[in-house]
């Protein structure tokens, strides 16, 4: 079989506690090491909000909890997966990140996507009818401003003159495009299917991170419409890279009624309890590690290249379960 990357969703879950975040701190540190200690790439979430339409909470801000996962760590990369670009500003964006490039020795992976969720686009300043374009002009403008100085730019949403970024970074950070298939929400706009925009950034960008809110088939058939996409563009799809991510809990047992009934309120926590069991099993790693295993061998088989997988509670020990169960298995 491949040998396959991984990477994992440090659980940088916005819990509050009695002691006034400092236990949550410790678990995302050790974590951190964690994952350093078994090469495996630390990716971390970007939720401005609470967005109960898909998550019953909200995430740390990611490129603070890189920094911090600078520090901490010398040889696995750092990666937003994925950064939501339309709330922010290509400029302080670029400087953000050229500042973790310089403090990380340029491990930093530029993980991006639309987002999805209408109330961070509304407080932010912007609509969600104009993600696309902005996060495309966002992908435009950071390039420019991390390869070049003296950059100019004038797109529809965002317009600057003269201005040079200082550190930048030896080279372009990876850009990794999130996109696919969802199970749509009531009310929200996404829809259960890959859009023609959305294949144009992401071959142009050459990586694909495929989502998880959606079921295993559907990630399977996206990518196919991608490499024939690719095709249609005068792309090679075989350097199109297929990356997944998505949300577990592992349990040692080889107990399938054990391992779902051990999942299920960690699962509820994270991703509150407006969708149903079913719902959450049919688009997450959920169930027994052999089960885990054979969903990722199937996604290997259709060439799968990277994944990244994210615990659903904050214990340090999900990473270890995650070296030992499934790491082992791809390397």
């Amino acid at each position: 079989m491949a040998k396959l990357g991984f990477g994992a969703w440090i659980p940088t879950y916005a819990w509050g506690d009695d002691s006034g975040g400092a236990e949550n701190a410790r678990r995302i540190a050790e974590s951190i090491r964690r994952c350093e200690a078994h090469g495996i790439d630390v990716w971390v979430i970007d939720h401005l909000l609470s967005a109960p339409g898909l998550y019953g909470n909200a995430w740390l801000e990611p490129l603070s909890v890189l920094s911090y996962a600078a520090a901490l760590t010398s040889r696995v990369r750092l990666a937003t997966g994925i950064l939501v670009l339309p709330v922010r500003h290509p400029v302080v964006l670029a400087k953000e990140i050229s500042t973790l490039c310089h403090l990380s020795n340029n491990r930093y992976v530029f993980g991006v996507g639309p987002g999805w969720y209408t109330r961070e686009f509304e407080v932010t300043g912007s609509r969600i009818e104009e993600r696309g374009r902005r996060t495309d002009e966002i992908i435009e403008a950071v390039t420019l401003l991390l390869t070049r100085p003296n950059v100019s730019y004038e797109g529809r949403y965002y317009t600057f003159r003269d201005v040079t970024i200082d550190p930048r970074p030896p080279r372009l950070p990876d850009i990794w495009v999130s996109g696919g298939s969802r199970v749509p929400d009531p009310g929200e706009h996404d829809v259960p299917v890959i859009a023609t925009t959305v294949m144009d950034r992401i071959v142009k960008a050459g990586h694909w991170l495929s989502r998880c809110s959606g079921t295993q088939e559907w990630v399977k058939r996206d990518w196919g419409q991608l490499q024939a996409h690719a095709r249609k563009l005068g792309r090679d799809p075989k350097a199109l890279s297929f990356g997944h991510c998505n949300f577990t809990h592992l349990v040692e047992t080889t107990r399938e009624e054990t391992a779902l009934e051990e999942s299920k309120a960690p699962f509820f926590r994270t991703m509150g309890a407006h969708r149903s069991w079913e719902h959450l099993q049919e688009c997450y790693m959920v169930g027994s590690i052999d089960r885990i295993n054979a969903r990722i061998a199937d996604l290997v088989g259709a060439g799968l290249e990277y994944l990244v997988l994210g615990p659903v509670t904050d214990d340090p020990g999900q990473i270890d379960l995650l070296a030992r169960h499934i790491v082992r298995n791809f390397a």
